[in-house]
């Protein structure tokens, strides 16, 4: 975990994943707890469309997604970027994902995923298990490709036949 989050600000191993619905870049609606009918949700939170960071770790998602969809879960990424961003972005590194819009970041904050200096959006990622429990909450904001190395390893390792 980064030194920039205190460790008791992130939701738990264990602890039950609170439901949302938040708007994704397609206007649709996405809801955790429908998506989480259908396997395992893995569920990041990132600072900012196309910032640098930001564009390696999604497109490292991306470059995994086969990998993520064999061990049945589904990816949600979330920003507190606009519908127009998030479409923007995703159309230009041909994401196979939605992203979500936080406006305000509520849901970061329901998750504890705090603001680094009270200024930038967190980078959070969470595993989900289809019965709303987290499995796995991980936050390192400098280096966005732990977060699917983390996913993975769990996914692959604990639980091998989801």
């Amino acid at each position: 975990m980064s030194a920039l989050f205190k460790p008791s600000s992130l939701l738990a191993i264990g602890d039950t994943a609170p439901d949302f619905e938040l708007k994704s870049q397609a206007g649709e609606t996405v809801s955790l707890y429908k998506t989480l009918q259908t396997g395992w949700v893995v569920l990041f939170f990132y600072p900012k469309d196309h910032s640098p960071v930001c564009t390696t770790e999604v497109c490292a998602f991306r470059d995994a997604y086969a990998n993520f969809r064999e061990t049945g879960a589904e990816l949600l990424g979330i920003s507190e970027d606009s519908e127009e961003s998030h479409r923007a972005f995703s159309q230009k590194q041909r994401l196979p994902f939605p992203l979500l819009c936080d406006p305000g970041g509520s849901v970061a904050k329901r998750y504890g995923v705090l603001k680094a200096f009270g200024l930038i959006p967190g980078r959070a990622t969470f595993v989900i298990d289809p019965q709303h429990t987290v499995r796995l909450a991980y936050s390192d904001l400098l280096n966005g490709k732990a977060h699917i190395e983390k996913a993975l390893q769990l996914l692959h390792q604990q639980y091998p036949n989801q």
